[in-house]
Parts: C-alpha cells; sequence; structure tokens
C-alpha cells in the first residue's frame, strides 16, 4: 500500500486494489475523499463506467427510532445470505474537533472485524440534510468496490433529512410509535421521500393507531407505499423488511427518474466546486469594511465573486 500512495493518488493501481476488497486502502481513500486531497478529483475520475450499478440502502428517521439497531440485524441477515455490505454512518459532529462521535460504530461493534462488512462513521459537519458533505463522492468511491450493497444511515435531524433520497436507490422512513410527534413526522418531508416505511418498536401499545393513521395518508395521497413493523431489538420483521427492500430494488420503473437523480448529484457537486473558496468569513469582512466607508450596496458585492 505505501508504494501507491508515496506522491500521489495512483488511480491505475488503487481502483483494482479497491476492486479486490483492500480495505486499507479504500479507508485511506475515503480520508482523501473526506479532506479534500490536491489529487482526490482524479481518483474519482478513474473510477469504472459499471461502479454506479451497486444498490444503495438509505435509512433516515427521527433520532432515537431504532435505525442503527434495524442495521445491525439487517447485517446479519445479508450476512447469513453470504453478501458483502458497506455501511455509511452518519454521526453527529464533535463541537471540539468536528469529527464523527462513532455512536454507530459502537453500536455495531460486533460487525467491525467482519470480512465482509465495512463500517465508516462520518460527521455531518453540521449540514442539515443529515448527511456528510461529502457522502456523494465516498458512496460512488464504495460502489466501485466489491460490495453487494451499500447501507447509508443519516444523523437523524429529523425533518431536514431528504438528501438521502438522492443517493440511495431504496428509502426507508423508520418511525417510532408513542414519541409524540407520529403526525408531525408523517407531514415532514420525510413523507415525501420514503419508498418503505418501517414503524419500529411496534411492541408499543400505540402502534396499530401510527400504521392505520400513516396508512390512511398513503391512500389519501395516492402513494403505494408499504409500511411494515419490525422490533429490531429482537431481529422481528426483519426478514419481510429484506425481502420488501429487494423488491423495491428490482423495480424497473426507477430506471426512469435515474438521469434527474444524476442530475442532482451532478448540480451539488459542481455548486460546492464553484463555492469552495468563498467563505462567509471573508463576506463578513468585506462588508464590514464597506459598511465603515458607506459604500455597500449588496449587489454590488455580489457581482465580486460571479
Amino acid at each position: 500500500m505505501t508504494d501507491i500512495f508515496l506522491s500521489k493518488i495512483n488511480s491505475t493501481k488503487i481502483i483494482p486494489s479497491i476492486r479486490q476488497g483492500d480495505r486499507r486502502i479504500l479507508s485511506r481513500c475515503i480520508s482523501w475523499i473526506e479532506n479534500e486531497h490536491a489529487d482526490y478529483l482524479e481518483l474519482l475520475q478513474s473510477l469504472p463506467a459499471d461502479y454506479s450499478t451497486r444498490k444503495v440502502i438509505g435509512i433516515t428517521g427521527a433520532p432515537g427510532a431504532g435505525k442503527s439497531t434495524l442495521i445491525d440485524v439487517l447485517i446479519g441477515h445479508l450476512i447469513s445470505e453470504h453478501k458483502k455490505i458497506a455501511v455509511i454512518c452518519v454521526d453527529p459532529s464533535s463541537p471540539f474537533h468536528f469529527g464523527a462521535l462513532l455512536g454507530d460504530r459502537i453500536r455495531m461493534n460486533k460487525w467491525f472485524n467482519h470480512e465482509d462488512v465495512f463500517i465508516r462513521s462520518l460527521a455531518s459537519r453540521g449540514n442539515l440534510g443529515g448527511l456528510n458533505p461529502k457522502v456523494i463522492e465516498i458512496t460512488d468511491l464504495l460502489k466501485a468496490a466489491d460490495f453487494d450493497y451499500i447501507i447509508i444511515e443519516t444523523v437523524g435531524v429529523g425533518q431536514n433529512e431528504v438528501e438521502v433520497a438522492a443517493i440511495a436507490d431504496t428509502t426507508i422512513v423508520v418511525l417510532t410509535p408513542g414519541s409524540g410527534d407520529d403526525i408531525q413526522t408523517m407531514k415532514a418531508g420525510l413523507m415525501e421521500i420514503a419508498d418503505i416505511f418501517v414503524v419500529n418498536k411496534s411492541d408499543h401499545e400505540q402502534t396499530d393507531n401510527l400504521v392505520k393513521n400513516l396508512q390512511g395518508i398513503l391512500i389519501q395521497d395516492q402513494q403505494p407505499i408499504p409500511v411494515l413493523k419490525t422490533i429490531a431489538t429482537q431481529g422481528e420483521g426483519v426478514r419481510e423488511l429484506w425481502n420488501q427492500i429487494k423488491i423495491d430494488l428490482s423495480d424497473e420503473t426507477k430506471n426512469a427518474h435515474k438521469p434527474e437523480l444524476l442530475a442532482a448529484e451532478a448540480y451539488q457537486l459542481i455548486q460546492y466546486q464553484r463555492m469552495k473558496d468563498l467563505s462567509k468569513e471573508d463576506l463578513s469582512k468585506d462588508i464590514r469594511e464597506l459598511i465603515q466607508h458607506e459604500q455597500f450596496n449588496l449587489y454590488q458585492l455580489i457581482s465580486k465573486y460571479t
């Protein structure tokens, strides 16, 4: 591995190593993408044309819904089917070093050293979409590896967690009964991105009311979205959930929307590249100086940067 990383990224050696299952190189490349190593774009531009065929499963929902526990049980089910899985866990950022707090890797620690499971925690870095700013690029790199499925768990920030739908082939929204804001959750943007609803902790006495209300809204909106019950801590309903995920992943009608989804990803990446040299601190400094000289005009200032 050392020779590959001596001076700059050597894509002709790195990509084949990743495709052959070298997890050390994969981890190193993820760090380079996240930290914007000088050659990281060259690495991404060298990804093979077939990398996008890997299936991505997004799991989102409010904090405490049991997303991590559900993923932990799903991993076990997939391992029993001899599948290889990559998991991206987007954790809250540390207020001190802005890195991931690694909570999900602790909860999934029994899989951490499994040869067919790769788990990486990323910090949300304050992103309101519940994802890491580099999650698109990192997911695409994982698609070039030898995994059968890639699972992305969002940080759990609530109504703003809709970015995952642009990355995932199947998006699962996890709800819990008796949380006190079930109806509000169902009215949120999460309602529009779900391919599958999961009512976890379904041994709760208010489960049937939540399922009934949810199904009523879906019927009213004419959205044939499955609603499944699980008790992740006991493994109940997970087999049924996986069967429904496979049905959704095999839905060929989704391919019709692929260009639009890729366009959304491309737009976000282009927007970031164009804005990365612009900071609020610099803008604030310019505005402060202009105001002192009574020469401030917002639109004249904007013209300097466009």
